[in-house]
């Protein structure tokens, strides 16, 4: 079977080329997850899409052209995935944008704060989204990144006493929020969830190595992810780079858990 752009194939056609030649209007080709120029003889288990430089694809072409990139079994199990991002700042919007980059079907992000003046050092953000809500700011990028991600909002403070609610449903957690109380009272009550995964955050702050920053297994439903040394302080406050690394480290933590790769 070969699928083009989301469907099942039933043509004729023996190479890209001759393939190519029947999507004229189309000069962007993506086959088995590689973009090329060159001809291939077609084969069962081909994917190719078809794409038009600068158009928004249908959502069938999209995620097939996610598929073939991922690899489709591992791509299935990403986009049935749900993952939860505790605190929308440094840490947590670039979490969100890479999952909705790499196809995660659905998202819940919460946060009470709006964005302001000194976020736009280090989070993903723009001048435009100034006072407008994190949650909503976050919300409209995923729809220019990917518009078909399902994405849930939550414009609350989470404290031990209301966790469990916001979160429910959602079974990894990444935590991202930058008041030291604030993330033990959250951990501690999703903790007592049995079957929830919480991927935290402890240091990465200044401009130390990246290769310092790590993702570690704590106990067996937490990962924490960072040095676990550099805290912000004056003359070491939270730069773009290592936060940016760090949630990188979160969201591919995040990945392995969807696809069943538990271990750090």
């Amino acid at each position: 079977m070969i699928t083009v752009n989301g469907h099942v194939y039933s043509g004729n056609a023996k190479s890209l080329k001759e393939l190519s030649g029947q999507y004229s209007d189309c000069d962007v080709v993506i086959y088995n997850g590689y973009q090329t120029n060159d001809d291939h003889p077609l084969s069962d288990g081909d994917t190719i899409v078809f794409i038009r430089r600068g158009e928004i694809p249908p959502q069938e072409s999209l995620e097939s052209m996610l598929s073939a990139r991922c690899t489709p079994e591992i791509y299935e199990k990403v986009h049935n995935g749900k993952v939860a991002v505790a605190g929308l700042g440094g840490l947590g919007s670039h979490i969100a944008a890479a999952l909705a980059r790499t196809g995660v079907g659905a998202l819940l992000l919460v946060d009470f704060d709006v964005v302001e003046p000194s976020n736009l050092n280090r989070q993903h953000y723009s001048i435009s989204h100034l006072s407008q809500y994190k949650t909503d700011a976050l919300k409209s990028q995923i729809a220019d990144i990917n518009p078909y991600v399902k994405v849930y909002t939550k414009n609350v403070r989470v404290d031990e006493s209301n966790a469990c609610k916001v979160f429910n449903g959602f079974h990894i957690i990444c935590e991202a929020f930058d008041n030291p109380s604030a993330k033990a009272a959250l951990v501690n009550a999703l903790l007592q969830q049995g079957n929830v995964k919480i991927i935290a955050s402890s240091g990465m702050a200044g401009y130390a190595s990246s290769n310092d920053i790590t993702t570690r297994r704590s106990i067996k439903n937490l990962y924490v992810c960072g040095d676990g040394v550099s805290e912000a302080c004056p003359n070491q406050g939270l730069m773009a780079p290592r936060v940016m690394v760090c949630a990188g480290h979160q969201a591919n933590m995040a990945l392995r858990i969807l696809i069943g790769i538990e271990d750090a």
